[in-house]
């Protein structure tokens, strides 16, 4: 097992590269832009965490999440017109770097999670080394058990999920569930979410 774990930190540090440079813009919870020495700006998705969407314009509300503009609010207050450095190792498909933000030796992307501004989004835990998987979903759990930030709500709905509904999914007036919109399974069937979390089949 430990020779797995040296394995596979050995293969994660030499994927990773590091970024360095001052933050001038915050675009919402999770993502920043970062301006290098050499005056180049990079949009930085922060790795690892998934923030509450918040609203797309003034003039369109309903996109936004309950503590979507509280996260960005939080981030800024964390890292805006700060000297980061940022370790990545991939370009996700909107051609933004993926990676951890560190400010003074803090990372801030788990500073998100602990201050109940952001999931852990578990989907991509195998892109952080096991101390970071453990360090992000232990923080989430402290979270949710003392309900700070988004976790006061009683059923806060994951950011992956909203965007899935604004993607053109109709809301369902009928169907006896908590969500505010049908997702289509696997096998196509449509389903909502209840308030405990778990999949209510029309």
């Amino acid at each position: 097992m430990i020779r797995f774990i040296v394995i596979f930190l050995l293969a994660f540090s030499a994927r990773a590269e590091t970024l360095t440079g001052y933050v001038i813009d915050i675009t919402d919870g999770d993502t920043i832009t970062v301006l290098d020495s050499s005056r180049k700006q990079h949009k930085i998705r922060l790795a690892g965490i998934d923030a509450p969407e918040k609203a797309l314009s003034e003039k369109a509300p309903d996109t936004a999440q309950p503590f979507g503009e509280k996260s960005k609010q939080n981030l800024a207050k964390l890292v805006f017109n700060k000297n980061v450095t940022v370790d990545w190792s991939k370009l996700d498909r909107y051609g933004r770097t993926v990676g951890k933000v560190m400010v003074n030796g803090l990372d801030a992307n788990l500073a998100q999670v602990k201050a109940g501004m952001a999931w852990w989004y578990e989907k991509y835990r195998k892109e952080q080394s096991p101390s970071d998987q453990k360090a992000y979903a232990l923080s989430e759990q402290q979270a949710r058990l003392q309900r700070v930030g988004l976790w006061s709500d009683k059923n806060p709905t994951p950011p992956w999920e909203f965007r899935h509904a604004k993607d053109g999914v109709q809301p369902e007036q009928f169907c006896p569930c908590s969500s505010i919109a049908n997702c289509t399974g696997p096998k196509g069937g449509q389903f909502c979410l209840t308030e405990s979390g778990s999949k209510k089949y029309r």
